[in-house]
């Protein structure tokens, strides 16, 4: 039988060690993995649904199924998490890198951007379906959505050469943009508030991606949710809107993503000042 000495053990510990060390610290970039993987699945699922009109006893039928985009925004609500967990796991192991900095970059823009961007085609085609002259729609009108990931590509650049010392985003955080237009499909599964009349609506449609496109290039601050020191002074806005917010899951279930989405934009203005200051 083969025997290894007490130093020849040692040796192999002092290897496997920082071997282990190092591939820990490569865990927040497999969080990041992980959320482009969703993000991507969630595309899979987005381009399945179906839109079509069927016709029936002389009857014609608009034909839709909505499991595939809620099975789609569940997916980027994953990577959200992700997309939280590897910053936090980033931060507490001291593994913060630039490797890292531009694959959340990368995974944010096909998560946040090209898959939300998706579900506004989906959506827009589903409105359009709805038309009497349904049939002689371009698909021009449809494409306007892939400006989506443009502008988020762009804020996602802009944000990686801004210094890192900063209290609060410049702009809409393009993970806010994405989570509002993914809640639409969950919103409209159950429509307890009666929101698709609105969500379903083409010139609204295309409002909102107008105004997410210009608010993700913006220059409003928009504050974070990382904590400094937790005195109720400095960080009222924050408190406020995850109060409000888990009321809000409460009382109005999937509804309170666009309602907290709002919310956000307005208790960042009323902070402007404060943002700036810090």
């Amino acid at each position: 039988m083969m025997r290894i000495s007490a130093s020849a053990a040692g040796v192999a510990d002092a290897g496997f060690i920082p071997y282990l060390a190092g591939c820990m610290k490569q865990l927040p970039n497999l969080l990041t993995l992980g959320n482009l993987f969703c993000g991507t699945l969630s595309l899979v699922f987005i381009l399945q649904s179906p839109c079509y009109i069927s016709s029936y006893n002389g009857q014609d039928y608009l034909v839709t199924a909505p499991e595939p985009l809620f099975w789609g925004s569940v997916l980027i609500g994953m990577a959200a998490i992700l997309d939280f967990a590897d910053g936090l796991v980033a931060r507490w192991m001291k593994a913060a890198s630039e490797m890292g900095k531009q694959l959340d970059s990368l995974a944010d823009v096909v998560t946040f951007g090209v898959a939300p961007a998706m579900i506004l085609f989906q959506l827009l085609k589903n409105a359009y379906m709805q038309l009497p002259d349904a049939i002689n729609v371009s698909i021009i009108n449809l494409a306007f959505t892939l400006l989506l990931p443009c502008f988020a590509a762009w804020r996602l650049a802009r944000f990686n050469i801004q210094s890192s010392g900063q209290h609060y985003f410049t702009g809409l955080p393009t993970p806010a943009a994405g989570l509002l237009i993914a809640s639409f499909p969950l919103v409209l599964l159950k429509d307890t508030f009666h929101l698709s009349t609105y969500l379903q609506n083409i010139w609204i449609l295309y409002a909102i991606l107008i105004l997410l496109c210009y608010l993700m290039v913006s220059r409003i601050p928009m504050f974070s949710f990382k904590f400094s020191h937790f005195g109720w002074k400095q960080n009222w806005y924050r408190y406020v809107w995850i109060l409000l917010f888990l009321a809000g899951i409460i009382w109005l279930g999937t509804a309170a993503i666009i309602g907290g989405f709002v919310l956000y934009i307005l208790l960042s203005l009323l902070a402007r000042k404060q943002l700036l200051s810090e």
